[in-house]
């Protein structure tokens, strides 16, 4: 049963006690039952997300033999569920059984009804959060493309044309600021590639001194120049078969253009000092952040070269014109570095949230992670605040909104964003958006969007 209550299951056979804790929590919808038949029905009609059970219960009150029966049915039916054991002034022996067994933690009788209520709040905030994680980690493995995380109509029709693309041959450019993820976007296309079994070898072109660029590409033989101690082949050798990617092509000198321009035309590379042409079968894919045709008319890219490696053009769009994408990926990253840094249980607090939608994220996905990483690091508590990030009040604006002029384009957004804050859950996002569950479907329906 789907439900957007907070479930509490009690299992206690104690009519004074099943009294005193069915009025103990406020927060939650108490179901009480009193035997382990009753409490299986009910675990399988509200699937609570925490369970007080009590070990001592009839047939056996006096022991604890259907107490850990039921605990085992339980974990079991909901293994998800956090279960409570509440146990005798002296079981203390019994009571690390069933945490041993998969129970989430014990309170000893006489039963306190406020520590109860903390354990309780507790272990359903454990609960959520195991909840949230498996949603996310479904919604990795659902993405469009490995390693491309996105929910945005822009970004997912860059990934529909990298899978028509990939299976061929033709040269690729990807144009986008630095941080957008161009080198994901290679990976993609070499791993959907029929090269995939082949390897991707990358070379940046902006972080090779000039001197060295050259051998770098096109290797060189022994005794070429001082220190070519042996022949070596260059990175473009290294990729017959598979795919090279020249990342920030933009920086690439004149000459090594001019040279560059000529393997690309003929798929033979000549080694520095050497004679011999060397055919290489290799796929091209280019990157830069700069923009070429300026670069063109500055006489500093050759219109040409340019041509030839813009056979297809990809424009990665930056991180804040991609809708909804900077939730969809803060919460992916904090899934990652929580777990690397075994900060578990953490999330980003409502002002967070609202400070990483306004600003305007210069450096991209990777600034995105790289705040998130520091976050985890230096968060005091599980919870992720504006300061955690380095995001005040002075980087973020207020977004501008005229319902009058974009009106469609304002709810197509409003919606995005509630669904995302939701996380796809129709009712929650109708309330957050003050409307009803049909009127979001047709709502929906009219901008075309999909759950």
């Amino acid at each position: 049963m789907k439900s957007d209550k907070k479930y509490l299951l009690v299992v206690e056979d104690d009519k004074g006690l099943q009294s005193q804790l069915r009025w103990a929590f406020d927060d939650f919808e108490v179901i009480v039952t009193g035997d382990r038949t009753e409490a299986i029905n009910q675990l399988r009609r509200i699937q609570p997300g925490v369970v007080l059970l009590d070990l001592g219960l009839p047939p056996d009150p006096g022991g604890v033999t259907e107490g850990l029966a039921t605990l085992s049915e339980i974990l079991a039916l909901t293994p998800e569920a956090k279960v409570i054991i509440v146990t005798g002034d002296n079981d203390r022996t019994n009571a690390v059984k069933a945490i041993a067994m998969g129970a989430y933690d014990f309170h000893q009788k006489p039963a306190d009804p406020e520590i109860l209520a903390l354990l309780v709040a507790r272990a359903y905030h454990v609960y959520e959060l195991e909840i949230e994680n498996r949603r996310l980690q479904k919604h990795d493995q659902n993405m469009p493309l490995r390693g491309i995380i996105t929910a945005s109509p822009q970004m997912l029709k860059i990934c529909r044309m990298i899978e028509k693309i990939a299976p061929s041959n033709i040269t690729t450019l990807l144009l986008g600021a630095s941080g957008t993820g161009k080198e994901r976007c290679a990976q993609a296309l070499h791993e959907l590639s029929p090269r995939a079994h082949k390897a991707l070898i990358a070379i940046n072109c902006a972080a090779i001194p000039e001197s060295l660029l050259e051998s770098e590409l096109f290797g060189y033989e022994k005794g070429a120049f001082t220190g070519a101690a042996k022949q070596t082949p260059g990175k473009i050798e290294y990729a017959d078969g598979g795919t090279l990617f020249l990342d920030e092509i933009g920086d690439l000198p004149m000459e090594l253009q001019a040279k560059l321009l000529r393997f690309l035309q003929e798929r033979v590379v000549e080694r520095i000092g050497g004679r011999k042409e060397i055919p290489v079968d290799v796929r091209i894919i280019c990157a830069t952040h700069q923009n070429l045709q300026a670069l063109i008319s500055k006489g500093l890219f050759r219109e040409d070269l340019y041509y030839r490696i813009s056979e297809i053009v990809l424009e990665i769009p930056p991180l804040k014109d991609r809708e909804s994408d900077i939730l969809v990926l803060a919460k992916s990253f904090l899934n990652v570095w929580s777990k690397e840094y075994n900060r578990s249980a953490m999330n980003f607090s409502a002002e967070a949230i609202a400070a990483m939608e306004t600003y305007d994220w210069p450096g991209n996905v990777r600034e995105l992670e790289s705040r998130i990483k520091r976050a985890v690091i230096m968060a005091d508590g599980n919870q992720i605040r504006p300061e955690d990030l380095e995001l005040t009040e002075n980087s973020m604006e207020p977004v501008p909104l005229n319902l009058k002029e974009v009106r469609d384009e304002a709810e197509r957004k409003a919606i995005i964003r509630a669904m995302n804050h939701s996380n796809q859950n129709i009712t929650d996002a109708a309330n957050a958006l003050g409307v009803t569950r049909p009127t979001l479907y047709k709502l929906l329906e009219r901008l075309g969007l999909k759950v």
